[in-house]
C-alpha cells in the first residue's frame, strides 16, 4: 500500500496540472476572441454615405463645367493623365449603407454621352452594384473602405443610322451599346478615387467613374 501512494499522489498531480492548463487556455481563447468580436461591434453600427460620380471627358472645345469642389484634386489629376479637352459632371449617385451591407442600384436617365444620340431624349439604363461595403483597418491601423463585388454598367444610345419617313422627316436609328466594369477597390474615408475609364461610343468621348465614401452624420 505504501508503494502505491505516491504513484497515485503523482497521477493526482498530472491530472490537475491538465485541469489547470485547460481553463488558462480557456480564458486565453476567450480573451483573444473578445476583442474582434468588439471591433465587429463597433463597425456594424457605422452607416456609410456613399457617391458615385460620373464624368464624360470630351476632346470638343469648351471648357470643364458642373464640377463641384470636392472633386478639383480628380479633375486635375484627369487632365494630367488623360488626353481629353475639357471634363464634366454627367451624374452623381449618393446612397447610404449600412457597413457589411451592399448596394444594388438600376436607374433611367438622359443619354450619357450627349452627342451619340439623337436627341437629349433619348434614354440611357444604367447600374451600379456593391456586394459588401464594409469599414476596416489597413495595416497601418487606419481606417478604409472598401467596396467588394463593384460593378457598373451602362446601356448608351448610339445614333448608327437615319431614314426618311413618308411624310419627309427624318426617323434615326437608335442601338444600344453595353459598357462597364467589374472590381474591388479600398479608399482612405472622404477622398475621391477614379474607378476606371469607359470609352462609349463612337464619338471618342469617355466615362470616368468616380466614388468617395465617408461615415454617416448622425
Amino acid at each position: 500500500m505504501n508503494t502505491l501512494r505516491p504513484i497515485v499522489n503523482r497521477s493526482l498531480l498530472l491530472v490537475l496540472a491538465l485541469v489547470c492548463v485547460a481553463a488558462m487556455t480557456s480564458v486565453a481563447l476567450g480573451q483573444t476572441d473578445t476583442k474582434p468580436a468588439s471591433e465587429n461591434k463597433r463597425y456594424e453600427e457605422i452607416n456609410l454615405d456613399t457617391q458615385l460620380y460620373m464624368i464624360v471627358g470630351s476632346n470638343q472645345e469648351g471648357s470643364d463645367e458642373r464640377i463641384p469642389a470636392s472633386l478639383e484634386a480628380v479633375i486635375k489629376e484627369l487632365h494630367a493623365s488623360l488626353p481629353f479637352k475639357n471634363y464634366r459632371l454627367s451624374a452623381t449617385l449618393m446612397n447610404r449603407v449600412k457597413t457589411d451591407g451592399h448596394l444594388d442600384l438600376h436607374w433611367i436617365g438622359g443619354p450619357v454621352i450627349e452627342r451619340a444620340a439623337s436627341t437629349t431624349a433619348t434614354p440611357s439604363f444604367s447600374d451600379f452594384f456593391v456586394r459588401q461595403v464594409r469599414l476596416s483597418q489597413n495595416s497601418q491601423g487606419q481606417d478604409v473602405i472598401n467596396m467588394d463585388g463593384f460593378r457598373f454598367g451602362s446601356r448608351i444610345p448610339i445614333q448608327t443610322s437615319a431614314a426618311v419617313a413618308a411624310n419627309g422627316t427624318t426617323v434615326p436609328s437608335i442601338s444600344y451599346e453595353q459598357t462597364g466594369l467589374n472590381t474591388d477597390i479600398s479608399m482612405r474615408e472622404g477622398v475621391p478615387v477614379i474607378v476606371g475609364t469607359l470609352n462609349a461610343g463612337p464619338s471618342g468621348d469617355a466615362i470616368i467613374l468616380v466614388v468617395s465614401a465617408r461615415r454617416a452624420r448622425p
